[in-house]
């Protein structure tokens, strides 16, 4: 697992910098394919676009290196901007369980459907 933490405040030009400070973390460091890379955005004062998007950018360095990003320290403002952008699946939380490992957090159970049996289409 790696941790990785980004500021109080992210700027635009800070995204292209984030990147590279991970991709060297990443470098040449041992680990399986599918590794854990926690990004902890617990110091984010205000959450806006920008956050998100330098999320997003994270996710896809992590992946250029054959690891998994999830969000750590997440507060409510954060986790409503990443449903929002429709990135919930891409840029899922991490919870840390009883052992201390992080654990991928459960993605809310989607939309069931429920066939009826007098519609014979179905």
């Amino acid at each position: 697992m790696v941790s990785f933490s980004v500021g109080a405040t992210v700027r635009r030009a800070d995204i292209p910098l984030l990147c590279a400070r991970l991709a060297e973390s990443l470098r040449g460091r041992d680990g399986a394919a599918g590794d854990l890379v926690v990004c902890d955005v617990a110091d984010v004062a205000v959450p806006d676009a920008v956050t998100v998007e330098a999320l997003a950018r994270l996710r896809l360095t992590a992946s250029r290196y054959g690891r998994r990003l999830v969000v750590g320290g997440a507060g409510a403002d954060v986790r409503r901007l990443v449903r929002l952008f429709g990135l919930a699946e891409a840029l899922p939380e991490a919870s840390v369980e009883a052992g201390g490992q992080p654990e991928q957090r459960e993605q809310a159970g989607g939309v069931e459907e429920v066939v009826d049996g007098r519609d014979l289409s179905a």
